[in-house]
């Protein structure tokens, strides 16, 4: 295993442990839990009235972004970090020579701007890969690398036919990335503390609640002296 490689798997690691960081901060310091739950009792509670999320967003934000269950966070983590590490260095070797990738692979595809492609693919290997190791914008990067994978599942078969020695590393990368596309990030993630600020409603909290509460007066029985 080579040292660049290394230092990716370490990277990817610590951006993670960063990640669960932020999040474990966010849970602590709002007690309160958002989820899928407890955006479907929106309704009852007065959620997303005027100047608010509308109910349905809110409920697939939560469902998308804030599945239930820690072993589904930690699924989802792990596949985050098994497909970001990987991809990592082969947006490296593209960008490192993009020409000659955009005259073996870009060129069989019989696209315009080879070169330009040729950068297109670096660069949404190596953001994609950082952006799910991180679960950060996780949609658009498992979208980035979806889409290149796509592109070279279909010049495989247009070069070598259905060759499931050719296929089947591309082709994982592209189940894995999709299914993070369908699934989300889980909890364990940027993304997930972004959204759970993003769905907790502050005007439901206790002390909120007592604070906007309007004033009453406040009578006294005054019993008068008889004597006199």
């Amino acid at each position: 295993m080579s040292t660049p490689l290394l230092l990716e798997l370490f990277a990817g690691f610590v951006a993670a442990c960063v990640a669960l960081w932020f999040v474990l901060l966010s849970r602590s310091a709002k007690p309160r839990e958002v989820g899928a739950e407890a955006v479907a009792a929106a309704p009852a509670l007065g959620l997303g009235g005027p100047g608010g999320l509308p109910v349905a967003l809110r409920r697939l934000a939560a469902t998308y972004f804030l599945p239930e269950g820690p072993l589904a966070s930690t699924a989802l983590l792990l596949l985050r970090l098994t497909i970001g590490v990987m991809m990592i260095h082969h947006g490296q070797e593209k960008l490192a020579d993009p020409q000659q990738f955009a005259n073996t692979y870009v060129a069989s595809l019989h696209l315009p701007f080879p070169l330009f492609f040729a950068y297109a693919a670096g660069f949404s290997e190596l953001i994609g890969s950082w952006l799910l190791i991180l679960g950060l914008l996780t949609p658009f990067g498992a979208l980035a690398i979806t889409g290149t994978m796509g592109v070279a599942a279909y010049q495989h078969i247009l070069t070598a036919g259905l060759n499931i020695y050719v296929l089947e590393l591309v082709v994982l990368y592209l189940g894995g990335s999709l299914a993070l596309l369908l699934l989300g990030p889980g909890r364990i993630s940027f993304d997930a503390a972004i959204v759970h600020d993003l769905l907790e409603d502050p005007s439901s909290s206790p002390s909120n609640d007592q604070a906007n509460q309007p004033l009453t007066p406040a009578y006294a029985m005054v019993r008068g002296d008889s004597r006199g």
